[in-house]
Parts: C-alpha cells; sequence; structure tokens
C-alpha cells in the first residue's frame, strides 16, 4: 500500500472516533460556574468526550440555535424560551425538565440596612440584564413593575441594561452602579459586591432553569450520557454548592426511568 495514502487513512481513523464524541452545550450564563464544573465531573469517567459550552444569555442562545448555531444540550434561565425553541420542533420532545432554581437578589458594593425595592427610586444607576435577552432582566423587571417602581426607574432612565446577568454582577463588583439585580448565585462570586437584599418571592415568577437534548443532540451518545448525568448525585452536589437548589423530584423520576 502507497505511504501517501496510508497516512492520511491512518490520521482519518484516529480523528473520526473524537470527532464523533463532540457534545455542544448552550448554557445561560449565570450557570456557568456550575456546569464547568459538572462537565470536569463527567471528563474523569469519558476522558475522550469533547464537551464546547458556550455561555451566553438564554435569548441569545435560543436564538443561535433557531438560526441553525450547533447545539446538542440547551440549559435556560427561563422556560420561556425553552418554550420559544418546542415552538420551533427544535427541542426532543419528552426531554425538557427543570434541572435546578435559583433567587433574585440585589447586590451593591456600598453598605446599606433595611433596604427594600421600594427604596430603588433614590438611586441613581440600577443594572439589569437586558429584559429582552436576559431571563435575570426579565424577572427582575417583573419585580419591579409588581412593587410598583418599574415605570419611575425606565422613565429617569436609571437603568444600565447589561448583555446578560454576568456583565450586571460586574457593574456592581467594580461599583459603576449604585447595585444590581442579579442571582444569588452570581452574588457569591463578587468580589466587592454584598447582597443588599434578596426580592420578595411574591415579586416574580420562580426563577427555574429548564434543560433539554436539541434536536441535533438526538442522535448524539454522548450528548445523551451527559444529559443523564446532569442528574446525577454529583451534578447535585456541584449545584448545591454554587448556590443553586437542585430540582430534586425532577432528577429522581429521570433517575427512576433508567
Amino acid at each position: 500500500l502507497n505511504i501517501q495514502f496510508l497516512i492520511p487513512l491512518l490520521l482519518l481513523l484516529t480523528i473520526s472516533p473524537l470527532q464523533a464524541q463532540t457534545t455542544n452545550l448552550a448554557v445561560a450564563a449565570s450557570m456557568t460556574d456550575a456546569v464547568k464544573e459538572i462537565i470536569t465531573d463527567f471528563l474523569h469517567t469519558h476522558p475522550d468526550v469533547d464537551l464546547r459550552p458556550n455561555f451566553a444569555s438564554s435569548g441569545s442562545l435560543a436564538k443561535q440555535i433557531a438560526q441553525g448555531a450547533p447545539a446538542d444540550i440547551y440549559i435556560s434561565a427561563n422556560p420561556g424560551w425553552m418554550k420559544y425553541l418546542k415552538e420551533k420542533q427544535l427541542i426532543v420532545a419528552g426531554t425538557d425538565r427543570v434541572f435546578a432554581f435559583n433567587t433574585l437578589v440585589f447586590i451593591s458594593d456600598k453598605a446599606y440596612s433595611n433596604l427594600s425595592i421600594n427604596d430603588l427610586v433614590n438611586f441613581q444607576r440600577i443594572a439589569i440584564g437586558s429584559p429582552k435577552s436576559t431571563p435575570a432582566g426579565k424577572y427582575a423587571e417583573q419585580a419591579m413593575e409588581n412593587a410598583g417602581v418599574y415605570a419611575h426607574l425606565k422613565k429617569a432612565k436609571k437603568l444600565i441594561l447589561a448583555k446578560d446577568v454576568r456583565q450586571a454582577l460586574l457593574y456592581a463588583d467594580q461599583g459603576e452602579v449604585d447595585g444590581a439585580f442579579v442571582y444569588k448565585t452570581d452574588a457569591l462570586l463578587a468580589h466587592h459586591a454584598k447582597i443588599a437584599f434578596t426580592i420578595p418571592e411574591e415579586l416574580y415568577s420562580r426563577v427555574s432553569y429548564p434543560v433539554a437534548l436539541t434536536i441535533n443532540g438526538a442522535d448524539n451518545a454522548m450528548a445523551k450520557a451527559f444529559y443523564n448525568f446532569m442528574s446525577s448525585a454529583e451534578a447535585t452536589a456541584v449545584l448545591t454548592k454554587f448556590g443553586f437548589e437542585p430540582n430534586r423530584v425532577s432528577n429522581l423520576k429521570k433517575s427512576e426511568k433508567r
């Protein structure tokens, strides 16, 4: 056999299995640190898998997937964007489930006592993720509307829109704004900013993170394996470590189906 043909053949045989194992993840920005650690744990038993996470706002990711961007698994910070992809028939039926829950808080690098959402009318610059694409921003908008302060803050142009919740966190942590609406899990990562107050849960819908296999991931064995791993005790421990509330009921049902 001619050596000129043998070398490309050997390279093809070596590379193809690795390419077949590539799995693309589209993950809400607020899940960045937790999912990175879950990936690390998964790779301990699946060292040859090529997991490629894309962290961004849920809305941006959903729109990317709708436009054909590679994604085998989608993790949203809002059920609305999962519904958006389901309506476009880009999600494998029956695979969408709530992965975890979170809490909305207000942070600042300044010290406050007895602060509430009604006091925000006295602030000058408040960061929130853009409500059009960022679930954290949508939850914050909902909370402010229900508290009766949103119209004033918007009219006075006191709301500073960030591309995602992590950018809002950064603005507050660097003192560029008076404070920011972020998730509790993000607040725990701040270097300077602290939680000024927790947003009353009756003011906004419960923050839930649905996960699902996309149509692209339907025939990807490793995507399915990672999707199932996300229900494991190891993944649940990671979620708890980073301040999320695992959806233990959903995980239990998933485990019972195996």
